[in-house]
């Protein structure tokens, strides 16, 4: 039987773990990888995660597969990763998908907005 959408995020979700924006700045501050997986005009219109790499989700894989010629250096399966989008569904299929290619520490910080509204830092692209 086919699945859904929700099935799929569902499960993502079951693999990748929920933090806070609490945890995620912490974890920031001891060097871990914070990824913006949203597209281009989300990102203008309301600015990021101080520090984050944006990498839209249409790219998550191809930059952080060494073996691809589009490999960014800042992806390390031995780092601890980071990712955020809109609502916590393209991070949390990105997170499985980073899982997926050998990457050990995964987290999901869900949604930007969560992450905006506890003051911590953001800032304009």
């Amino acid at each position: 039987m086919a699945q859904s959408i929700m099935d799929l995020v569902a499960a993502a979700k079951a693999v990748v773990p929920a933090i806070s924006p609490q945890e995620a700045a912490q974890l920031q501050e001891k060097g871990a990888l914070i990824v913006d997986v949203r597209d281009a005009p989300e990102l203008q219109a309301s600015g990021k995660v101080k520090g984050a790499l944006h990498v839209s989700r249409g790219m998550l894989e191809f930059k952080a597969d060494p073996k691809s010629p589009y490999h960014d250096q800042a992806f390390d399966p031995n780092k601890t990763v980071i990712l955020y989008c809109a609502s916590g569904g393209r991070s949390a299929l990105g997170g499985k998908a980073l899982k997926d290619l050998g990457f050990t520490d995964v987290r999901n910080l869900g949604a930007f907005k969560d992450w905006a509204e506890s003051g911590a830092a953001v800032e304009k692209v």
